[in-house]
């Protein structure tokens, strides 16, 4: 799990008004600077999403622009740390509003060039991310989503950053994994589903971070296509915290994604229909690359 990048509590864009009280939001803004709340996510998922991403973007090229790519919700530093792994010569971003992130994030994330910024405080909402319009290659989105009061406000955003054709990576955990079938089938709450900020009810496990929604394939495919993106692939990956016993299961459902722990999706960006266009996108025209 990675820190929500957006204001985990009003959720407001340009032009929008807060639907969530002050006390529920500071209440969500302690829950996730809370040091005992996770901010990374499993290793196996973080290489294979940096594979995928490795794939796509092609090695650095002498005399070429290197891509950029940001982390959009990068917590701790460590799936960019591993995504840097496999993208040597690209520049990663790490992106998060949480400071104390953002510090342990930083000696993490590798620069290609001296002097350059590894990790900057952002945010998706409240005026959105301090990158221009069409100045990133490519976004990796890790276990974010699901952390959203207004995840359609955070794609639009991811949208206007990105460059037309850039990629987008993301992962969030799988509502209709192979267990969480089983278990809705005895009564049980599914795995990643929590009813309280406080404690976890009705199904197996006792960390609570903070889920508010939760995807299946068949949702996450229809909710990036509605969003402005290209679905060109979604795969499986397995969860770091399923009982070592029942891991080679895990690991075998990753090959009918429907199934698996975690939805890794590759997207694309589309260019949006101008009856579309969000206000973020024509009232940041003129923001620079970053605010360095």
């Amino acid at each position: 799990m990675t820190h929500p990048t957006t204001d985990p509590g009003p959720g407001s864009g340009p032009g929008q008004v807060s639907t969530v009280s002050p006390e529920d939001h500071l209440g969500l803004r302690h829950f996730y600077e809370n040091p005992a709340v996770p901010v990374a996510s499993g290793t196996p998922r973080s290489r294979r999403q940096a594979q995928l991403l490795a794939r796509a973007l092609g090695p650095a090229r002498s005399g070429v622009r290197p891509a950029i790519v940001l982390d959009v919700g990068c917590g701790d530093g460590t799936a960019a740390a591993t995504a840097a792994e496999f993208l040597p010569g690209h520049r990663l971003i790490g992106v998060d509003w949480s400071q104390d992130a953002l510090r342990r994030a930083m000696p993490r994330i590798p620069s290609p060039t001296p002097g350059d910024l590894t990790a900057i405080r952002g945010e998706l909402t409240d005026g959105g991310l301090p990158f221009a319009t069409g100045s990133a290659d490519a976004v990796l989105f890790s276990e974010v989503v699901e952390h959203l009061v207004d995840p359609d406000a955070a794609l639009d955003e991811l949208h206007r950053v990105l460059r037309p054709g850039g990629h987008l990576m993301l992962s969030t955990p799988n509502l209709a994994a192979w267990y969480n079938r089983g278990l809705l089938l005895a009564g049980i709450q599914p795995v990643f589903s929590e009813v309280s900020l406080r404690h976890i009810h009705g199904r197996p496990g006792t960390q609570v971070v903070g889920h508010l929604r939760l995807y299946t394939a068949r949702a996450l495919r229809s909710f990036l296509n509605a969003s402005g993106f290209e679905v060109l692939r979604i795969a499986g990956a397995p969860y770091h915290d399923v009982p070592r016993p029942l891991r080679p299961l895990d690991r075998a459902a990753c090959h009918v994604p429907a199934l698996s722990s975690i939805l890794l999706a590759h997207a694309r960006r589309r260019p949006r229909h101008p009856n579309n266009t969000r206000p973020a996108e024509t009232n940041q025209q003129n923001r620079p690359t970053t605010r360095e």
